[in-house]
């Protein structure tokens, strides 16, 4: 029993670690309906609908379009690119999460198919990278900038206009990285290898209603209705009656490692002392002080947490939508891009960890020194 525990520890680290991190806060503030009332539900019914879905586009081959599409390419730096950057657009309009849960799978797929699959763990990265940088331009971009937006009262032109600069420069930067990464391959061509297998007949009505609520929970994301229970209810039903075997399939331990990250942070922010202490140190450091918090409690619960103490918005949002660059914790969408690889790859999240903190630490060096003199820039 015990080796088998060791076997899932170093098969998946960020289960343990998220767990204990949740036991240890909740002996800072013990559990409360005001705690569990805290806890970012919303995110955790679509990020349950999107890996149910998905799941079912991956069993029916439901890529095949976007697969075909890509093998076009005839350099690995051309689909690296149009993979990045369909990671970067994508974002601004469906969160980074889920241009993550689309895509970083579709790049294993296509690596694979080229015998390329050394370059998945940079370019995931890269994806990575794209998904915190490309939802930064849009009010629904990502959880934080949702908030703040709402929180602030500004308008969305003026919240585009100032956080377009950060945009189109990571872009740019993007691009940058990806040459000088296929640097030695001067236009070495590549051969696509896919088994596209024709789809079953008898499985129409899953393709059609899989196809149906994923258009439901973009809906659902774009729109941010309070709606969403509902939409959960509706998913489980329709995989129920279609193929109820799909949910043996979904991905609950990235669940159950987020619902443990969403109580870890719940339970220090809401912690008198630690609030206290906040209170008197985030006012004019706001752009240093939510990168710091997000390495701790991730940059969601960071901006909420710190938004009543600031003084400088724009502080606080460059240093929000920054912060995801640093470490696995500063964004979940990273946990969530951390977790399509190790089940694709069981015991190679070390490797993920080390080429992911190499890659946005470069990243994050680049950009973090200019991010903070553009916060100077008020919104107001």
């Amino acid at each position: 029993m015990i080796n088998k525990i060791i076997a899932k520890i170093k098969k998946d680290p960020m289960l343990p670690v998220s767990l204990l991190a949740a036991v240890i806060s909740l002996f800072i503030t013990p559990p409360s309906k005001e705690l569990i009332g805290a806890i970012d539900w919303h995110t955790l019914g679509i990020l349950f609908m999107m890996l149910t879905v998905l799941e079912g586009f991956k069993q029916e081959d439901l890529f095949r379009p976007l697969v075909k599409y890509s093998s076009g390419f005839s350099t690995m730096a051309s689909l690296s690119l149009f993979l990045i950057f369909g990671v970067f657009f994508t974002s601004m309009f469906v969160t980074n999460d889920v241009s993550l849960i689309i895509f970083v799978p579709l790049t294993i797929l296509l690596f694979r198919s080229v015998g390329r699959e050394e370059c998945i763990l940079p370019v995931i990265s890269m994806e990575n990278i794209a998904a915190i940088r490309g939802s930064l331009l849009m009010p629904f971009g990502s959880p934080q900038n949702l908030f703040l937006f709402n929180s602030s009262g500004v308008s969305a032109g003026n919240f585009i206009l100032h956080m377009a600069p950060l945009c189109i420069s990571s872009g740019i930067l993007l691009v940058i990285f990806v040459m000088v990464f296929y640097r030695r391959e001067k236009g070495r061509k590549i051969e696509f290898k896919l088994d596209l297998k024709p789809w079953k007949k008898e499985y129409r009505a899953r393709r059609i209603t899989y196809l149906a609520l994923f258009v439901m929970i973009l809906i659902v994301i774009v729109s941010r209705t309070n709606l969403w229970p509902a939409a959960v209810c509706i998913v489980i039903a329709a995989v129920l009656i279609v193929n109820r075997n799909l949910l043996r399939s979904v991905d609950y331990v990235l669940l159950v490692t987020f619902f443990c990250f969403f109580v870890f942070s719940s339970s220090i922010t809401a912690n008198p002392s630690i609030e206290s202490f906040l209170q008197r140190t985030v006012a004019g450091r706001e752009y240093i002080s939510v990168i710091l918090l997000s390495q701790v409690i991730s940059n969601v619960p960071a901006s909420i947490v710190l938004y009543p103490f600031s003084e400088s918005f724009s502080g606080l949002i460059y240093g929000a939508d920054t912060a995801g660059l640093c470490s696995i914790i500063g964004s979940l969408a990273s946990v969530i891009n951390y977790r399509i690889y190790v089940r694709e790859y069981p015991g190679k999240g070390k490797d993920f960890i080390k080429v992911f903190t190499l890659t946005s630490w470069l990243f994050f060096i680049i950009v973090v020194i200019p991010g903070y003199f553009l916060s100077k820039w008020r919104f107001f």
